[in-house]
């Protein structure tokens, strides 16, 4: 009669570390920039990743806006079968210098929509590849505002932005972390490749390819703290178990 508390305490402790693990689950399914940080003032590829997040309906739209306080001069989207890049373009308030040239107009916006019969089912993620540049040398991060669609209408916004010290917000816009240029760099650049890899939105000559594909260290950092709590909670059950046991054989 000794062990029935023990054995509900180890129901109670996997119950609970399989609270944590569920409501840790949905932190992992932001839309994120792939990888999460490129050298300034070079020229970069990154992918949009996008989880499907719904049970029962599919991703068949996604969004993109570019920050226009920091206008990228060269943007280009990687064809995908399937899918329908549209890229729009807005005029500057400020023409910025690009290789002694003014450029007056930025791409603002890039919508990736589903062919009849393609979607990102329920289980699934997409990357939506686009290469970008110069970046700029006066940010240390560029936020890329997304919207997710799905075939339920349902609209996700991925446009809410983390600030230091606060909570991570419940649908945070996608980031791509900015640092300085080291002596290594091509002019700066994290990778580079022909023009010919881009296929639409380009304002210029020079375009980038990047075949590192990196989880964010965030994403890292917070499977580690989970493992870690569910290691403690199942660990001290069992302790606790063991001294249930010992103290019912003393006795």
């Amino acid at each position: 009669m000794r062990t029935l508390p023990a054995r509900r305490l180890a129901a109670v402790a996997l119950t609970a570390a399989a609270s944590v693990v569920a409501l840790a689950g949905p932190a992992f399914a932001h839309v994120t920039v792939n990888p999460g940080s490129a050298a300034q003032g070079g020229y970069t590829a990154v992918d949009f990743r996008v989880p499907n997040e719904s049970d029962t309906a599919s991703t068949v739209k996604l969004e993109v806006n570019l920050p226009l306080d920091h206008p990228l001069a060269s943007v280009r989207t990687l064809p995908m079968p399937g899918w329908t890049a549209a890229v729009e373009k807005a005029k500057l308030d400020k023409p910025i210098k690009v290789h002694g040239s003014d450029v007056t107009e930025a791409v603002a916006k890039i919508t990736w929509t589903a062919d009849a019969g393609v979607k990102v089912a329920p289980g699934q993620f997409q990357e939506f590849r686009v290469s970008l540049g110069p970046l700029p040398t006066d940010a240390d991060s560029m936020a890329f505002k997304a919207l997710q669609t799905y075939d339920n209408g349902d609209v996700v916004r991925w446009i809410d932005e983390s600030k230091d010290g606060q909570p991570e917000p419940a649908h945070p816009a996608p980031v791509l972390k900015l640092t300085k240029a080291t002596a290594g760099d091509a002019h700066g650049a994290t990778a580079t490749a022909s023009p010919a890899a881009g296929a639409h939105g380009d304002s210029s000559d020079h375009a980038a390819a990047s075949d590192g594909d990196k989880t964010s260290s965030d994403s890292t950092a917070r499977t580690l703290g989970v493992v870690g709590i569910v290691v403690g909670v199942i660990g001290t059950a069992v302790g606790i178990a063991g001294l249930r046991r010992k103290s019912g054989s003393a006795s």
